[in-house]
């Protein structure tokens, strides 16, 4: 039996805004969890771009897979491409994750930055990353509470993230 899985590494995690079946702890390799998007409509705007997260190349993410049934899998991928998919710059990638409490790999729809798009931020300074955050707001709300729940639910699940933890640690002492 086909399975259908969501890899979910930033708001996804907190907010999946779908119906599943069930969800998993699971650590996706070859990429790594990035404030590298700037944000031009959820959490800033073109003027007063934000920062948000991205699938980056190199290393490993921990999240969470999201199981989705059969039936819902067109619905499921309909809201994540209009969600995700706003001024694409995501690429939406077919990906192998292991479900860490079931040692198992399984196939996962994961939104991988694309590089090559101008919302791609590189990589910045935990401090320039804070400076961005701190004052950035778009339609889904202020970028700092992004930023704060997604780290308030990893914290939850038990999963570490250095250097998004330094930019919530200065932003915390803004």
């Amino acid at each position: 039996m086909r399975e259908y899985w969501v890899f979910g590494y930033g708001s996804l995690m907190w907010k999946p805004g779908f119906a599943f079946i069930e969800q998993q702890p699971a650590r996706l390799h070859g990429y790594h969890r990035a404030l590298c998007v700037y944000s031009w409509v959820h959490r800033g705007t073109p003027d007063h771009p934000g920062l948000v997260l991205g699938l980056d190349r190199g290393g490993s993410c921990r999240g969470m897979a999201f199981r989705v049934a059969e039936q819902q899998w067109a619905d499921v991928v309909a809201y994540l491409r209009e969600r995700e998919q706003v001024t694409m710059v995501y690429r939406e990638e077919s990906l192998k994750a292991r479900l860490i409490d079931q040692d198992r790999v399984v196939g996962v729809l994961a939104y991988v930055v694309d590089r090559s798009h101008a919302q791609y931020a590189g990589v910045l300074t935990p401090h320039a990353q804070a400076k961005i955050v701190s004052s950035a707001r778009g339609k889904s709300g202020e970028n700092r509470e992004y930023v704060e729940n997604t780290l308030a639910h990893m914290r939850d699940e038990g999963i570490r993230d250095e250097r998004l933890a330094s930019v919530g640690t200065l932003l915390a002492d803004a």
